[in-house]
């Protein structure tokens, strides 16, 4: 097969409309856009959201929220996740990415306490809650800030 030879599958591709190519073609003479007013000139028309001068909808409603752009975006892990590595084991982001705990490092890992811990693991992540620090140690494990 070669590029020459390749063509689209049959009545997948529809030829567009031909405007302003005579009275006979349907298409003739203002091409579709009717007799004079804002939508038959060039350039003519309005922009997305516009209702003709009434207060647009994206107006009217009030505003919510804020973002932050200093903010940081932490992968969340409860300790109870942790239960699914080996005795002994590290567990890191990559472990943890490894594994399928979390999608996406973001700006690090934070571990929280819900659920219990019950192997000896050393954890290393960004932030530690005070619980979950609490049960990796009462577990026999350590909690190391990266």
């Amino acid at each position: 097969m070669k590029l020459h030879e390749l063509s689209p599958a049959e009545g997948s591709v529809k030829a567009g409309y031909r405007k302003g190519r005579g009275a006979g073609s349907g298409n003739g003479k203002t091409a579709g856009r009717g007799h004079k007013g804002q939508n038959a000139r060039s350039g003519g028309g309005v922009r997305a959201g516009f209702e003709g001068g009434q207060i647009p909808l994206y107006r009217k409603l009030p505003k919510r929220g804020f973002y932050n752009k200093f903010g940081k975006c932490y992968a969340i892990v409860n300790v109870e996740a942790l239960n699914i590595f080996e005795d002994g084991a590290v567990v890191d982001e990559a472990a943890l990415l490894g594994a399928g705990v979390i999608d996406a490092v973001c700006d690090g890992v934070k571990i929280l306490g819900r659920g219990e811990v019950t192997k000896k693991l050393t954890v290393k992540a960004k932030i530690f809650s005070n619980t979950a620090k609490e049960k990796i140690e009462a577990a026999g494990g350590k909690s190391e800030v990266i």
